[in-house]
């Protein structure tokens, strides 16, 4: 334990050398930094259908900072879709396991007059599950939660994005 706490350390030491900062890191004076109170100011737009509700719930989940009452300066704009395909084709052409692959295009517009464009981004995610003879119940079980990793993985990656975006720019301004 104590060999990785110096070897994590001795990699952080390293980067910061080379002007490594975390994406997310805080201010001097431990409030959130440029890309946390970003992000919070962010209000995710209705995505339509089930699987559209998992991905906006799992950007809500990252992008609400921990300060209750921001201002909504932003309005995140989410084209999702989820296609699959049959990967285990049995010789009576069955089908025994599915990859089911999730596309997100976004676009993160400020909320002025103007609706100014400020970012788009695409994310995509690859996932598969077992399609076994079972009840139909816990297909659907089975269904949901693919299509939940699918938001998660998802709404990682463009939360990494738009907070890449907000680091930039405070960079690029200051």
């Amino acid at each position: 334990m104590r060999r990785r706490r110096l070897l994590g350390l001795a990699a952080g030491a390293s980067l910061s050398g080379c002007g490594f900062q975390p994406v997310y890191m805080p201010t001097a004076s431990g409030n959130p930094g440029v890309a946390q109170r970003e992000l919070a100011a962010i209000q995710v737009a209705i995505i339509p259908d089930r699987p559209g509700q998992l991905l906006r719930q799992a950007l809500q989940q990252r992008l609400d900072g921990s300060e209750t009452g921001t201002a909504r300066r932003y309005e995140l704009n989410v084209a999702y879709s989820i296609a699959g395909e049959g990967i285990a084709v049995q010789p009576d052409s069955s089908v025994t396991r599915v990859r089911e692959i999730g596309n997100a295009s976004w676009n993160l517009v400020a909320q002025d007059p103007g609706r100014t464009r400020l970012s788009s981004g695409y994310a995509k995610a690859v996932d598969a599950m077992n399609v076994l003879e079972s009840q139909y119940f816990a297909g659907d079980l089975e269904t949901e939660t693919l299509q939940r990793r699918l938001a998660e993985a998802l709404a990682d990656q463009i939360t990494l994005q738009l907070a890449a975006f907000f680091r930039k720019r405070a960079t690029a301004s200051g």
